[in-house]
């Protein structure tokens, strides 16, 4: 029995989660909704407040769907009731970021300004010049929009410049000595 699957996910107050024909579970809670289709190997069983997610049978694809599945929605539950957030830092002599209209504009040393638009579901804000907070109710939308953020100037090596996650660590190297 796969250990994340067998655990059950605890529904908070304020949260809705609706089992429709077909595996399709939508999650309705204070920041938004959320709605996502499973595969018909994984079954889903609500009772008081408590969903818990079942298998058909044994087989090495069901067993790995069990415990996807029941992080997937777990994630869902997360996300409409407090979302999700992911803060970039940018590291450099005269980088920085700022939101002009909607659109996040970055300096990080190349000759032009880099422009990112936002997508639907996340919000960007820049609390100050090297700081950059991007948050959403989609745990896979806010990771995959911090990721392509990050992309745009990946942290170098040797003196650390560029966006990094905040909690990311850099390894350092050492650079060239002289004989």
């Amino acid at each position: 029995m796969s250990r994340i699957g067998r655990m059950p996910i605890t529904v908070p107050a304020g949260v809705e989660v609706s089992i429709a024909d077909g595996n399709v579970v939508t999650v309705k809670g204070p920041k938004g909704s959320l709605t996502q289709q499973f595969s018909p190997k994984v079954s889903f069983r609500q009772e008081a407040g408590v969903v818990h997610v079942t298998r058909a049978d044994e087989s090495k694809q069901t067993r790995s769907l069990h415990g996807l599945s029941r992080t997937l929605l777990h994630n869902m539950v997360l996300g409409v009731s407090e979302g999700f957030k992911k803060e970039l830092e940018i590291n450099g002599v005269g980088y920085r970021a700022q939101m002009q209209d909607k659109k996040l504009v970055m300096n990080i040393g190349y000759s032009h300004p880099v422009n990112v638009e936002p997508i639907e579901g996340i919000s960007i804000e820049c609390p100050a010049p090297n700081k950059i907070v991007i948050s959403g109710i989609d745990k896979q939308k806010v990771g995959q929009f911090a990721a392509n953020v990050r992309g745009k100037r990946p942290p170098e090596p040797y003196k650390g410049k560029g966006i990094k996650y905040v909690d990311e660590v850099i390894i350092r190297k050492e650079g060239k000595t002289g004989k």
